[in-house]
């Protein structure tokens, strides 16, 4: 019969051998705990504080002021939309605002393609949202549900745009998947990424 021998941290075996292993642990443990003091201490007054880094950003409390307005054209519909343009405007979105009239909108500008994803955390208002490609052309039409946090995924990553509007206007004006949107300063790709 063969006697099994535990090796490990259990047993202590292999360490209690070796006397040299014993003063590296004891090295470890000594250096370790001096890089924690030193860590401990008050920061130097000299080196400015660096800020708090997120893991997600805060999900917004208040409703945002309005936005700077475009004026939008989907098929013959003529649109004043607001412009989300920056990350805080964009996560704040419709969230607690309370109004819309019938032919307005806030319209989201990516700065690369994404497969867009939507909820309505804070949201009082029925919208409905298009998902628009790079050139300007609806892709996928949803239907949003007050305070509904489950997310809308895109179908595709191809999405550079995104327009909410009230609920059911798409329907109510006959716009459809497939037709493009411009803006009264030509079409949406040429004025939000002239460079491109």
């Amino acid at each position: 019969m063969r006697e099994r021998v535990q090796v490990g941290v259990e047993t202590g075996r292999l360490f209690a051998q070796c006397w040299c292993m014993k003063r590296v642990w004891v090295t470890v443990y000594l250096l370790a705990a001096a890089i924690f003091v030193a860590g401990c201490g008050k920061p130097s007054e000299s080196a400015p504080a660096s800020p708090a880094v997120a893991a997600f950003p805060a999900i917004p409390t208040v409703a945002q002021p309005k936005l700077a307005t475009i004026k939008l054209w989907i098929g013959p519909e003529e649109m004043i939309t607001e412009m989300a343009l920056t990350e805080l405007q964009e996560q704040t979105g419709m969230m607690f605002r309370t109004n819309m009239e019938e032919n307005e909108g806030m319209i989201f500008v990516f700065p690369e393609p994404v497969r867009a994803s939507f909820w309505m955390k804070n949201t009082v208002l029925p919208l409905s949202a298009a998902y628009i490609s790079p050139a300007g052309t609806i892709l996928e039409i949803h239907d949003l549900q007050p305070q509904d946090t489950n997310v809308v995924l895109a179908a595709t990553g191809n999405v550079q745009f995104v327009l909410e509007t009230r609920q059911g206007w798409f329907k109510r004006h006959n716009i459809t998947v497939g037709m493009s949107i411009s803006t009264e300063k030509g079409p949406l790709p040429k004025v939000f990424f002239p460079g491109r």
